[in-house]
């Protein structure tokens, strides 16, 4: 006879309840663990240093991450522009339909065809880039050189999963710019009074275009802060949560039976980064530079 959800639901706890009752029993609880200091998963420790007076170009985990998103980022733009077919692969196909989103969706769908043609090299390579640097910051790699393996007596670093985007610096760097970019090309194309009238919606006169004027300059240095710490806020935000669902948690606490129920959220968090949050925080960051770019040389104010 077929189970009821609720029953089913019942059984699934059932049987977690029992598995942690045995993981309990097998490696009982061992009390708070001190020593663990989960935020130094993102401390960034120089493997290479490399500083030239006042400018340090040094190498950590953070450049190699950047180094494999540019060099994807690149890979990802030759292959679309070398392999097009008549009947293209699944990879391909997936590629072009995400170059296609890129632009046709994001660029055209927020500025006229000049403009678009003009960009989208720019919208596209931004889009890519995050997407790519979000995607391979849930791969796992040797780079946790705090907690090392020995092999053959060799110390490896263990694995871990790092973004680049998390860290705040990079999406930084990407909106500063974004934000120059816009107002560089407002100022071309309107000159410079002519794209400070841009500001004020048009139809508002005399003293009322005064503190719409003074509220829109705040936006527009406003939006530095929104654009960098949405990316960054979000990506971190998901690794943390995996790092301690994943067994932060259970290392902090001392507590392994507890992994059982927190390893399938952990899981559940994992999928949900991957599928959604990776490519919507890449389609948000570029879409808002469109608009950014398409407003800033639009006819009139908005």
């Amino acid at each position: 006879m077929a189970l009821g959800r609720g029953k089913k639901i019942l059984l699934v706890f059932g049987s977690l309840v029992a598995l942690a009752i045995l993981v309990n029993f097998i490696a009982p609880s061992e009390g708070q663990n001190e020593e663990f200091q989960p935020q130094n998963e993102f401390k960034l420790e120089n493997w290479v240093d490399l500083k030239f007076g006042p400018l340090d170009m040094s190498i950590n985990k953070a450049v190699l991450y950047l180094l494999i998103a540019c060099a994807l980022t690149t890979a990802v733009m030759l292959y679309i522009a070398k392999r097009m077919e008549d009947r293209p692969n699944r990879v391909q196909t997936a590629v072009e339909a995400t170059y296609d989103l890129a632009r046709n969706q994001i660029t055209r769908g927020n500025m006229d065809d000049k403009m678009a043609l003009k960009w989208f090299p720019f919208i596209g390579t931004l889009f890519f880039f995050i997407l790519i640097s979000n995607l391979i910051g849930y791969i796992p790699l040797p780079t946790n050189t705090e907690h090392t393996v020995s092999i053959f007596g060799l110390a490896v670093p263990s694995f871990a999963i790092y973004a680049a985007t998390a860290n705040l610096s990079v999406p930084l760097v990407l909106t500063l710019m974004v934000w120059f970019a816009y107002h560089i090309e407002g100022i071309r194309t309107h000159g410079f009074r002519g794209y400070l009238k841009t500001w004020v919606p048009a139809g508002v006169k005399g003293p009322a275009a005064i503190p719409i004027f003074a509220i829109e300059s705040i936006s527009h240095f406003v939006r530095i802060i929104s654009l960098s710490v949405r990316l960054f806020a979000n990506i971190l935000a998901g690794h943390l949560l995996i790092l301690f669902m994943g067994g932060g948690l259970v290392v902090l606490l001392g507590f392994a039976a507890l992994g059982v129920f927190t390893l399938p959220i952990a899981i559940t968090f994992f999928m949900f980064e991957v599928v959604l949050i990776a490519g919507l925080q890449a389609f948000i960051f570029a879409t808002l530079t469109s608009i950014y770019l398409g407003s800033a040389t639009a006819a009139e104010g908005h």
